[in-house]
């Protein structure tokens, strides 16, 4: 039986694992990653991940230190606003939060799931040290005092100091290692999509709040000429697997209205994919030999662009614990570090977003009158404001 040693096996070769991968990669580590699904780097191929992320200031310098932005720099695009709308009160309640009242760079940059996949594989390929094998996937692992002997889907081994599971929320690397969830949901789902609009977005976020969660349209490069958008639209879950089997027109004349026509019409410039909404926590994020990552570690609902930014926070603090002592990699002393700096963290955010989530779902009078004042009580104090966009940007 074929078995080979490395420094880090990563499983799950989404976004995050990618991303594990390039960075640790690029610090010298030797780095295995598998995915039993080879990614999905072209647009128009069938199962593309046509959402978009928006990498916050933070990450943005973590995938400067992995090797990545230079290569996604020329299609981000900037987001030098967050705009927050009420559009359930008459007339709609509109605060603009402008990164330059805190920096001199935007907020972040966003960019296309599947274009992330093609720049990071890319990566990867010019990494020796660095063996990817997609459709490949983790089978189980047994930890030993000073490795891990971990079995693929093929029947080959890879004896490493240090297994990160970066492969989502249904984690086979967390179930293995038998760590529970706690699991919230919301009776949502989200129907993510791209669209073309007549007026400018102007590098501005725009989160539209009414009732059963909120419609969120993010900047994206021009599309045959004219602006264009990422959308995600959260709602029941019922009423977005009814929008989501309109007809385009129908569809397209749905979105215009609940965006509050406030980029005019919207044309859809994509197809639409839906997706369940939950939050969810692990209830450790490691194990003998073992950290979780990403959504093995934490899911929420895609609000305030936590998610991922989240995600690489995790792997900023074990990439940092790893690089200050490379001989403990994989040590419970490096493990138990990781878990006390993370998952109070990851606590804190989980219940905050769920918290805000909750607040958008409302849709009594009375609930949509405290969310308006809220907004503009927020806004009005101009440390308070800044407070928040500091949060927002991952400050402690």
């Amino acid at each position: 039986m074929e078995r080979n040693t490395t420094d880090i096996m990563i499983s799950g070769g989404g976004v995050a694992g990618l991303t594990a991968a390039a960075a640790f990669g690029t610090a010298g580590f030797s780095v295995t990653i598998v995915d039993p699904a080879p990614p999905i780097t072209v647009q128009d191929a069938d199962g593309a991940d046509l959402r978009t992320t928006a990498f916050l200031q933070p990450a943005q310098q973590f995938l400067a230190t992995a090797g990545l932005w230079d290569r996604l720099a020329p299609h981000a695009t900037p987001l030098q606003v967050m705009r927050i709308v009420d559009a359930a009160t008459a007339p709609p309640v509109v605060r603009d939060f402008n990164a330059a009242d805190i920096s001199d760079k935007p907020f972040g940059w966003n960019l296309p799931n599947w274009l992330l996949r093609r720049e990071m594989v890319a990566r990867l390929a010019e990494l020796p040290n660095v063996n990817f094998r997609p459709g490949t996937g983790f089978a189980r692992m047994v930890a030993r005092t000073t490795e891990a002997l971990v079995t693929l889907s093929d029947g080959r081994q890879i004896v490493a100091k240090l297994v990160i599971g970066a492969d989502g929320r249904a984690s086979p690397v967390r179930v293995v290692n038998g760590i529970g969830v706690k699991t919230m949901r919301y009776g949502q789902k989200a129907v993510t999509f791209a669209v073309t609009h007549d007026a400018p977005h102007d590098n501005i976020s725009t989160e539209i709040h009414q009732s059963g969660g909120p419609f969120t349209l993010v900047p994206l490069p021009d599309h045959d000429g004219k602006p264009c958008s990422a959308v995600v639209w959260m709602d029941k879950g019922a009423e977005i697997t009814r929008l989501a089997a309109l007809p385009d027109a129908e569809f397209e004349a749905a979105a215009s209205a609940r965006s509050a026509y406030h980029y005019g019409l919207l044309t859809l410039a994509s197809r639409r994919m839906v997706w369940p909404i939950i939050s969810q926590i692990a209830q450790a994020i490691t194990a003998p030999r073992t950290a979780l990552v990403a959504e093995a570690a934490h899911v929420m609902p895609p609000i305030g662009a936590q998610g991922l930014n989240m995600s690489l926070r995790d792997l900023d603090c074990l990439l940092e614990l790893a690089q200050a002592t490379p001989n403990a990699l994989g040590s419970p002393q490096m493990l138990d570090t990781y878990a006390r700096r993370r998952h109070p963290d990851i606590r804190l955010r989980v219940t905050g977003i769920d918290a805000l989530n909750r607040a958008s779902i409302a849709g009594s009078p009375l609930a949509q009158e405290l969310r308006a004042k809220g907004i503009t009580a927020l806004y009005g104090v101009t440390p308070v404001r800044r407070t928040l966009m500091q949060l927002g940007l991952g400050a402690r």
